[in-house]
């Protein structure tokens, strides 16, 4: 028989499928408009291929804002599925696609069944997830978009390598292969558990506690953490129940719940501006102004993404002993370290003689690689780990939702600008990212509270009762034997009051026969 947290881990790794779409959808679409057959039969201008890039992100948008209300109303697995539907409908329609028009709509719907995957998975994990580990589970969300990147990058390689430019299939060969897990992931969703907060939170308590007891103890309703969760769980939603929350209201009505929602739409905003879509979307364009080939650029990314997807294997296995507040800080100045480095390349390339420039060359490849290390290992994971455990039951799928649509309407500007941006101003442009990336750095260091290792229902507690400026605030461990400590002491004291009264039952006993 699996062990409870191997379970655990299982499951979130087959909810993962559908954050395989999205970076699967980052790592093709650079490496497809750029490929000869697509330039061939579309001749697109720069902004049309900006469209390409920001229409997906806008659907992404529309979706994750549709994914916060739908996710409270039919549950998170039925959230997965209806996502993953959708973008089987948006794959199928990009792979046939005769025209740009044709091309747009199936981006658009694409983008709109990523929309409710990105937002409801990381929080159907951290549903299900046991504290201790439910860093490493809601990490698979990033850890599975590297791995969707790492397959585009080297399909796309692979197609621009063997396929004649003069065939179409260069480029729907890797439009069309998007289409497969989406498919696997919405015939099975079904087979996993649901989130037993959900069942909770809809009435469905005594399912909502086998969930528990199945998740974390072999089925064992009785075990002592099961009960301590269950009895948390029942507590916080009743609490919320009668406090009436869990409205869109509730999030800008309540301090604490407000403050949650700005760091967490600040955190999926600060994101973008690292620089990482403009990096994944336009290497290739970015590439060229260092005089390589769209063959050569597509296999510098594709060795990017190996290591990306390594940094995060590590980030999964060492993120709830690192926490979150000081990676996230110290992540965002590695980038701004590397944007400084890959500005002053791109800058002084075209004016230096061609030994410097062969130099150039590989240090830009290099810095690139670092700074997929250094976005991978910190803020790429923590932007889904941080905002999925933050919000209570009943406010968290919008808060997430909320978060999720700031972040794609983000990408879908930093989409729709670099191209064009590149062409008009060309290194300049990089010097945006400089500047996000160290102040990105210091609003977490001032604003941003550890978060690692808590039991979600005590999120209200944390940010309820601390100050807004946190750069002194200490670590709080909660190891997984402080819920089970309570549910002994809790039981420790009731045994002792049901003897306190009958000892008094006794003496009162005693006085009457006398």
């Amino acid at each position: 028989m699996l062990s409870p947290k191997t379970y655990q881990l299982l499951v979130g790794v087959f909810a993962s499928l559908g954050s395989v779409l999205y970076g699967y959808d980052l790592g093709v679409i650079g490496g497809s408009v750029a490929s000869k057959s697509f330039i061939n039969t579309f001749n697109p201008t720069s902004n049309e291929v900006g469209a390409v890039v920001s229409v997906f992100t806008g659907g992404a948008f529309f979706g994750a804002g549709f994914a916060g209300p739908v996710g409270d109303w039919l549950g998170r697995r039925l959230t997965i599925m209806v996502g993953a539907l959708i973008f089987c409908l948006g794959g199928g329609l990009q792979t046939g696609a005769q025209s740009l028009g044709y091309l747009y709509a199936g981006r658009f719907i694409a983008g709109l069944g990523v929309g409710f995957l990105v937002m409801i998975i990381p929080l159907y994990q951290a549903e299900l997830a046991h504290p201790d580990i439910r860093g490493r589970i809601t990490s698979l969300q990033q850890l599975m978009l590297a791995v969707g990147a790492l397959v585009a990058s080297w399909c796309t390689y692979g197609t621009n390598l063997n396929i004649s430019p003069d065939d179409n299939a260069q480029w729907r060969i890797p439009l069309g292969i998007q289409i497969v897990p989406a498919a696997v992931l919405a015939l099975l969703i079904l087979a996993f558990p649901e989130s037993p907060r959900w069942l909770i939170d809809h009435g469905k308590t005594d399912l909502g506690l086998r969930t528990l007891a199945r998740l974390h103890a072999n089925g064992n309703e009785q075990d002592p953490w099961v009960l301590a969760e269950f009895e948390q769980i029942q507590a916080a939603i009743s609490h919320e129940h009668q406090e009436a929350a869990g409205g869109y209201r509730e999030l800008f009505r309540d301090r604490s719940s407000f403050r949650r929602l700005f760091l967490m739409t600040a955190l999926q905003a600060s994101v973008q501006m690292t620089g990482v879509s403009a990096i994944q979307y336009f290497g290739p364009t970015i590439y060229a102004q260092l005089n390589v080939s769209t063959q050569d650029s597509l296999k510098y990314q594709a060795i990017g993404s190996v290591v990306a997807l390594v940094a995060i294997c590590v980030t999964s296995l060492t993120v709830d002993r690192t926490g979150r507040r000081w990676p996230l800080i110290g992540g965002n100045l590695g980038n701004c370290f590397c944007f400084i480095v890959v500005t002053a390349v791109v800058a002084t390339f075209a004016s230096v003689d061609e030994p410097t420039q062969k130099s150039l060359f590989w240090l830009f490849v290099v810095i690139n690689w670092l700074y997929q290390i250094s976005f991978s290992y910190t803020c790429g994971t923590l932007s889904w780990v941080i905002p999925s455990e933050v919000f209570d039951t009943k406010t968290r799928s919008k808060g997430v939702s909320i978060a999720t649509m700031v972040s794609f309407a983000f990408n879908t500007m930093i989409g729709q600008i670099t191209d064009p941006a590149i062409e008009s101003v060309g290194w300049r442009y990089f010097l945006l990212f400089v500047i996000c990336n160290f102040t990105n750095a210091i609003f977490f260091w001032a604003l941003m509270p550890e978060t690692a290792r808590r039991p979600l229902e005590e999120m209200n507690a944390l940010f309820s009762s601390r100050s807004w400026f946190v750069p002194t605030m200490q670590r709080d461990r909660h190891a997984q034997y402080d819920l089970e400590q309570r549910h002994e002491e809790k039981r420790a004291n009731s045994i002792q009051d049901n003897q306190a009264k009958n000892v008094t039952a006794m003496v009162e006993d005693r006085s009457d026969t006398s």
